[in-house]
Order: C-alpha cells, then structure tokens, then sequence
C-alpha cells in the first residue's frame, strides 16, 4: 500500500461512531472551502451542507475529510495544478484515475470508509475501477445536485465508492432518499463494442472470463451509442455548460484557473452552436432510445496508468454511456492485471430502477464468485 498519496486536503474533526466520509472537493460541507478543485474559489467558504451531505450526516455517517480532484471536475488523472497530484494506493507512481481520484483513493487507502465523488462521464466509476472498488452512479438527479459545484448540469450525478457493494448501496440510498430494498433481478444483455474501443488485453479477458461465467446471455451493439463520438459529445456538454456557471469567475480572477482548464471552458464558449445543438440532439436521441434493460460492459478499456504516460483517450468511451443516456449504473472489480492492478466491469441498467439493478448486480456477483 502506498503511503503520502495526497487524497485528503481537509480533515473534519468527528467523534461519532458511524461510518466515515470523505467527500469530493466541489460538495459542500458546512464551514469548509467548496472549490472544486480550483484557485479561483480559494475563499469558497460553504454556509450549508450540500443536500447529499446533509442527508449522510443526518443519517449518522460522519463527515471526515474533504478530497482531492481533477480541477472543475475536468480531467482523467486527478493531478491538480493547486492541490497536487492523488497517487492510486496500490501502486507507487500511478494514478487513481479522475476526475473523483482522491474519493477511490481515501476509500481503497483505508483513510474513510466510503467517499462522494461526482460523476460526469464516469468520474466515479473509472476511479473506482482503477483502486478495486464498487462505485455507483445513480441516475441524474437535480434535487440531489444541490450544493455541489457543477461542470455539466445535464450530465452531473453525485456517486459513492466503497470496498463493498453492501457500502456504496447503503450510501447512495441515503443521498437518494430512496431505499433500494426488494429489488427485482433481471435479464442481462452484454456488450459487443466489436472494433469501437481497443481494450487492454488483460482487461479484454477478465470480462470475457465473467461473461463466460453468464452462459449464453445475448449481447448488443449499443447503437446509436457511438464510443468516441458519443464521448465528444458530453466532453461539449460539459465544456459549454462549465463555462456558463464559471463564466463570471473568469472574467474576475482568470488566473485562478489552470491554462488547460480555462482553455477547455473557453473552446465551450467559442463553438459554433450547430455544434452544441447537435450534442444536446444526440444526448435526447440516446436518452429516448429502447436500449435493453441491463447492460454489462467493462469500466474501463485500461488499468490504472503511470504519471507521466499518455492519458489513454478513451478512458471513457464506456462510461459515458450512462450519463448521456441517463442510467444508473454500478461498477464492481472482477480481476487483475498481470501488473496486479484492479480490473472493473459495470452493469448499467434503466434509469430510476437502482432497486433492480442492485438486485442484478448481486446475481453477477454470487454467480461468478466475486467478493461482495
């Protein structure tokens, strides 16, 4: 286990007895800086709990720290001009993955129990992947955004990590206000992405090896999924949404904001709007289409990756998925690496059935002798 990884960046005193949370910088917490992970906001001083913190701390869980991230939410690494880089716990030099990389890190570090991160195109669940853990991204929720900075207000869904899938099921229960108790398992439908994504192959046959366990379930090509163009897509969504809640903040404190993450806003407020219009366009087509009902895909095409290497550019091209169609969805690790470096698979299911698709992921996992 790695130690110094720069996961927290604030500790809440607590002397409670349940649970503990780490939460993701752009959440607010009563008497700490909400920044997002940005300079500008460095006097961001919250007045009020952010809704799913206050329902943690009404619920009994602890408030203990608050974590590090990719700046605005915008990134793969979680390496932040301000606050420094989150090294993943189980190996030296490598990330956690982003933009939630100091939540799975704190949580796999054994620094809290359960963290928040938010999730945009999988900033929940690729960290999760990368550090071993289950993460679960519920479906998009306004009421549920309150108190938590944004980068995409479509696309924006606040998530949990935890070492087991019983933790971030309690958890996102509680910031849903819903109880995910008699759920119904269903039929599942596994992915054939065919030449769209290139996966590792180590983490090509550890899904292969768990679908193999599911015994003749069909499969689908996803379509009008598109992988990278679906993908740019959101990233549109979210530079042009990030700049209109940031815009004002820009134009009084710019160098507050790093070069790259100012960059990325201000391509958002250049783009022609077809543009735009198109992405909003292919968001509803995927939002409005008859996928099956419960999807099982990996995370991740890759492992966690090295500081300094390329960031693979397709870290998302699975994840997405689910924002822009709006399902929940939840990732559970299955295997390693020849490295020893987590492998994850997500099932994603239909938008407001968490019930059902806790009740399926369950199925997956006793069926093929995961760890709970």
């Amino acid at each position: 286990m790695t130690d110094n990884i720069n996961a927290i960046l604030n500790v809440i005193p607590y002397e409670g007895d349940g649970q503990s949370v780490g939460v993701k910088a752009n959440i607010s917490v009563v008497g700490q800086i909400c920044h997002g992970g940005i300079k500008a906001y460095s006097n961001n001083l919250a007045r009020r709990d952010a809704i799913v913190a206050l329902r943690l701390r009404n619920a009994g869980y602890g408030l203990t720290a608050v974590l590090n991230m990719e700046e605005g939410a915008l990134g793969a690494q979680t390496d932040n001009p301000w606050f420094g880089k989150t090294f993943n716990p189980l190996k030296d030099g490598y990330t956690a993955g982003g933009s939630s990389g100091g939540s799975a890190a704190a949580v796999a570090a054994g620094q809290v129990d359960v963290a928040l991160g938010t999730d945009t195109m999988g900033s929940v669940r690729i960290p999760s992947s990368y550090c071993g853990l289950f993460g679960f991204k519920p479906s998009h929720d306004t009421e549920m955004l309150r108190g938590v900075m944004p980068l995409s207000t479509t696309l924006d869904t606040v998530g949990a990590h935890g070492k087991t899938l019983d933790d971030v099921v309690a958890v996102t229960e509680v910031i849903t206000g819903r109880s995910f108790a008699g759920g119904t398992a269903g039929e599942i439908t596994v992915l054939d992405w065919g030449d769209n994504v290139e996966c590792e192959p180590d983490v090509k046959a550890a899904f292969d090896k768990l679908v193999k366990k599911l015994s003749g379930a069909p499969t689908t090509d996803l379509a009008p999924y598109a992988y990278t163009k679906s993908r740019k897509a959101g990233l549109i969504l979210s530079e042009v949404e990030g700049y209109d809640y940031h815009q004002a903040k820009l134009e009084t404190d710019p160098d507050g904001f790093s070069d790259f993450f100012r960059g990325m806003l201000e391509y958002g407020s250049k783009l022609p709007q077809e543009k735009i219009n198109a992405a909003y366009a292919h968001m509803r087509t995927l939002r409005e289409a008859n996928f099956p009902n419960f999807i099982l895909m990996p995370t991740a095409p890759q492992t966690a990756f090295k500081f300094g290497d390329p960031v693979p550019v397709n870290q998302a091209d699975f994840t997405a998925f689910a924002n822009l169609a709006d399902r929940p969805a939840i990732q559970f690790p299955i295997g390693k690496d020849k490295n020893g470096l987590p492998i994850g698979a997500q099932l994603v299911g239909p938008r407001g059935r968490e019930a059902d698709l806790v009740a399926t992921v369950k199925g997956v996992v006793q069926a093929s002798r995961l760890s709970l």
